[in-house]
């Protein structure tokens, strides 16, 4: 079982930046691909951003290449998501998961963080 919990969003003017950071809680989180989805108002979720349980791989979606970072420190338990370049679309709200490999099926993931809210706005 693992617990996630997000934190770092807010409210950020168009080009701003924002880190977003995910404790995660329980046993073996070195074991598990994490990734970021979003969802916007009156929008389907989507993936954003993943990285490998080992950390050798990264993916991003097209929306957010050159913008956007994942990254990942096992030791501390805890995956972030750098935001650079921010635009008003990125509004929504992000959640932090967690699953067995890096895919953009959020049905694919066992463990969902509660969110936490991006707004880009001027």
């Amino acid at each position: 079982q693992v617990q996630l919990a997000e934190s770092g969003g807010g409210l950020v003017q168009p080009g701003g930046s924002l880190r977003l950071a995910c404790a995660a809680n329980g046993t073996a989180f070195d074991y598990y691909a994490m990734a970021w989805f979003r969802q916007a108002p009156g929008k389907e979720r989507e993936g954003v951003s993943c990285i490998s349980s080992t950390d050798d791989y990264t993916y991003y979606t097209d929306f957010v290449k050159g913008r956007f970072t994942i990254s990942r420190d096992n030791a501390k338990n805890t995956v972030y998501l750098q935001m650079n370049s921010l635009k008003p679309e990125d509004t929504a709200v992000y959640y932090c998961v967690a699953g067995l490999y890096c895919n953009w099926y959020a049905t694919e993931y066992d463990y969902w963080g509660q969110g936490t809210q991006v707004t880009v706005s001027s």
